[in-house]
């Protein structure tokens, strides 16, 4: 059975359905989503948060909260493109928030990043070989953790996590987590299946952890989300316009930083830059760029083209392929089904990021010391949870923020709560507790 657009835009909040309003207001719940996530301590954090690149000395470069803030304004551009056609299209038959995808898509934009550690995918792989290879590896038959729980631990993906942070009822906080409403949470969830599908769908990521399955099935059950097998889901639509905004955003201004970093010549960033063109508009983008005196602004210019270009190929793809989308058969990604020339220049722009840019001394130099960072910082804390009645363990458990209620419930939700903690740190402050806690460092007194 298809989805529907009716069902699958929803104002109701996780958390407070018994307090849902299906009136209109002035504001409307998908902005109030918005507003709820810029104004949160969890989203400024992003701030001092890894991309790509170390964080900025002389020359700033892009972190995650500048990255999340130019997704959600590409995302933006891509609903509010797909809603005029989906209005035009079904009209009142959508239902009251069809034309509210230009609001409903920047806050899955905003909250993608929201659940990765720092030192970017570096912690993330910190995390899982700390359990899979490292010091954790006896925890499973140690404290009985299920298969089913071992797999998330082993597998921590920041995507699943972003899902617990938005929802999970953290000590002290009102039940419901963020109190998002049920579409703008669905559009988040990129890999919609447990950990346990990882093995069998020949993926690395997956969605949703064990301690929220619950949650994730009661979101897709509302909106009516096709279930394709026990355990594994449909995306919900409008996940694959953050994916694009994602995708778009990522990968071409990883390309402006490099430029701005000396990574990748003028010449060469011109040249990927304009191959997304065809001759004439090539010529007519070099024509304006003759008007330009500063190099970084004749950059600038080009990327605001090919992310124009991306953001109209991509709602195109999404609109002429909805019904498949709808049903749950439509596959890849919509960058994946662009024009040939379009596809062929974004791929070119990979394999050069791929060489030049995650390959660089700079980057694998923050990747070498946020992976012992974060595995440094996992093993501490998470052999005090599980022993909190040992001297140290009392100790170092002082420094953990109440909300992390790492010492109650079952061994599987100590971890996923000292997980919790580590995963919100920011860079500085991951690096600073680390020295705290190795003796590197000692406070002022």
């Amino acid at each position: 059975m298809a989805m529907n657009w009716k069902q699958l835009l929803s104002s109701k909040r996780f958390g407070l359905e018994d307090y849902h309003d299906p009136n209109k207001h002035d504001r409307t719940e998908f902005q109030r989503d918005y507003d709820r996530l810029i104004f949160s301590p969890t989203f400024r954090r992003l701030q001092n948060k890894t991309q790509v690149f170390p964080l900025p000395g002389k020359i700033f470069v892009h972190n995650r909260l500048t990255h999340s803030l130019e997704v959600s304004c590409v995302g933006r551009s891509l609903g509010e493109i797909v809603s005029r056609h989906l209005t035009e299209k079904y009209g009142e038959e959508g239902g009251p928030y069809i034309g509210d995808l230009g609001s409903i898509v920047p806050v899955g934009c905003l909250a993608h990043d929201l659940g990765n550690p720092p030192f970017g995918h570096s912690g993330e792989k910190a995390i899982s070989s700390y359990f899979s290879e490292g010091p954790g590896l006896p925890l499973k038959e140690k404290y009985g953790l299920t298969d089913a729980e071992w797999q998330d631990i082993v597998n921590f993906e920041g995507n699943a996590n972003a899902l617990r942070l938005l929802t999970h009822q953290f000590g002290g906080h009102r039940p419901g987590g963020f109190v998002l409403t049920y579409t703008s949470l669905a559009s988040i969830v990129k890999y919609p299946y447990e950990s346990t599908y990882i093995t069998k769908l020949k993926k690395a990521k997956f969605g949703f952890f064990q301690s929220e399955k619950a949650s994730y099935e009661r979101i897709a059950r509302e909106l009516g989300i096709v279930e394709l097998e026990p355990g594994r889901f449909a995306r919900h639509p409008l996940v694959y316009l953050v994916e694009a905004a994602d995708d778009i955003c990522y990968e071409i201004m990883d390309i402006e930083d490099a430029h701005k970093l000396k990574l990748l010549s003028t010449e060469q960033t011109v040249d990927l830059m304009l191959d997304f063109f065809d001759e004439d508009r090539q010529k007519r983008r070099r024509e304006h760029m003759n008007n330009i005196n500063d190099v970084n602004e004749q950059i600038a210019y080009l990327r605001s083209s090919v992310v124009g270009v991306l953001v109209s190929e991509c709602s195109r793809v999404f609109n002429e392929n909805e019904e498949d989308i709808l049903n749950g058969s439509f596959t890849g990604s919509l960058l994946s089904h662009v024009d040939e020339r379009v596809f062929k220049a974004y791929r070119r722009c990979e394999d050069v990021s791929l060489e030049k840019i995650y390959k660089s001394q700079a980057v694998a130099d923050v990747e070498i010391s946020g992976y012992n960072i974060i595995y440094k910082l996992v093993d501490h804390l998470v052999n005090a949870a599980l022993e909190p009645d040992k001297a140290y363990s009392r100790q170092l458990l002082t420094r953990v923020p109440r909300q992390y209620e790492v010492t109650v419930g079952t061994y599987y939700q100590r971890i996923i709560a000292v997980l919790d903690y580590v995963s919100s740190m920011t860079d500085i402050y991951a690096l600073e507790l680390y020295q705290q806690i190795t003796g590197i460092s000692l406070p002022h007194l």
